[in-house]
């Protein structure tokens, strides 16, 4: 259904070109829209011409027309009798309105066609007769990227449309939080991480500024509409990935996930045992504030002794001194390659299992 600001602004562009006085009705009699002199219009009378067989009438004063959605009438025009180009005037609305319904019609069936392909909801018979019905090329290289939001003062969905939308790239959400964009891949293969890369940091550019600020994540590149559910399954987890394990990027490409991947797809009571063995009963959390910044700025600056005690201000022997009282506390010493990418890995199977208490997986 059209909305009343659309119907409007169609019948007062009509009224400025054809001096015409217009009214829109619903099927029941009520008036959605006027322009003009067109006043007390009788909904009896509206209703009892929907409900007849003719498509245009006269009675008294009013010409009345239907404006049909398929096959059955949607809007009852009418028009003044006494205005001499009230025949051409409300054919001309009708057949305006007609069209913008057939248009809106199939954006909203694009956008549901869309959010049914990225949930795996469709059979594979199904998306390829819809995608055709709907004129959406079923072998175009696309990917998917989803958008997560948060403090924007407008809609980041319309400013995504605005600047992307169009035959052959889809915007929609599949919940509150995140806009998706379904976007043809026009570039060369060699020069796709680049192109994908380049469409998420203008992306991110379009959602932060002020105190918005907006992540962004994106699957693989998919040669086939029946695929884009796959590219979609792999944003989110690199979106969910990007969550937990790298909270400073802004830009989390699928294909570039690291250790944190792997992870990710652990059992959470294998988690458990490997805490329990790496820790025995304590946890990452119950090291010192002192500690912990250490520990991050030692691995920021891979394992260099001296370049972290300059960076953190203090002495040389000051620095071996807490790695010793950590290799105590834990059994891992730091300067050894082994212990260190062991203690890393630790850190973030604790992260991790932090995201999966929260939200009660």
């Amino acid at each position: 259904m059209l909305t009343g600001q659309v119907i409007q602004n169609t019948i007062d562009g009509i009224r400025a070109i054809t001096h015409a006085s217009l009214a829109v009705c619903d099927t029941g009699g009520s008036v959605l829209s006027r322009t003009g002199e067109i006043r007390d219009v009788s909904p009896s009378l509206v209703g009892a011409f929907a409900a007849s067989e003719a498509i245009e009438q006269s009675s008294g004063e009013f010409l009345f027309y239907k404006v049909f959605n398929e096959h059955d009438p949607e809007y009852i025009l009418v028009a003044n009798t006494a205005d001499p180009n009230s025949r051409m005037t409300i054919r001309l609305a009708a057949f305006q309105l007609e069209s913008l319904n057939i248009a809106y019609k199939e954006k909203f069936d694009k956008d549901n066609f869309v959010k049914n392909l990225l949930l795996d909801n469709l059979l594979l018979i199904d998306i390829y007769n819809r995608a055709r019905k709907l004129h959406i090329d079923i072998n175009a290289r696309r990917a998917v990227f989803i958008v997560e939001s948060s403090g924007a003062e407008n809609n980041p969905q319309d400013i995504i449309r605005k600047s992307f939308e169009n035959e052959e790239n889809f915007v929609t959400t599949v919940d509150e939080n995140n806009t998706v964009l379904v976007k043809l891949i026009e570039s060369e293969e060699e020069d796709t991480a680049a192109d994908l890369k380049a469409t998420a940091l203008e992306l991110e550019e379009l959602i932060s500024y002020g105190d918005a600020d907006a992540r962004v994540a994106w699957g693989t590149v998919i040669n086939d509409i029946k695929e884009v559910s796959k590219s979609y399954k792999e944003a989110r987890l690199a979106l969910d990935v990007g969550r937990i394990f790298y909270e400073d990027k802004k830009l989390i490409p699928y294909s570039n996930l690291g250790i944190g991947r792997l992870i990710y797809q652990l059992p959470i009571n294998l988690c458990r045992m490997f805490i329990t063995e790496i820790f025995g009963g304590k946890t990452p959390e119950e090291l010192d504030e002192e500690t912990l910044i250490t520990i991050d700025k030692f691995f920021e600056n891979n394992l260099n002794v001296s370049e972290t005690s300059r960076q953190l201000f203090i002495h040389r022997n000051t620095l071996v001194y807490r790695l010793d009282k950590l290799q105590k506390a834990t059994g891992l010493d730091l300067r050894v390659f082994e212990d260190a990418i062991t203690f890393k890995i630790a850190l973030m199977v604790v992260k991790y299992m932090d995201h999966i208490e929260k939200n009660n997986y």
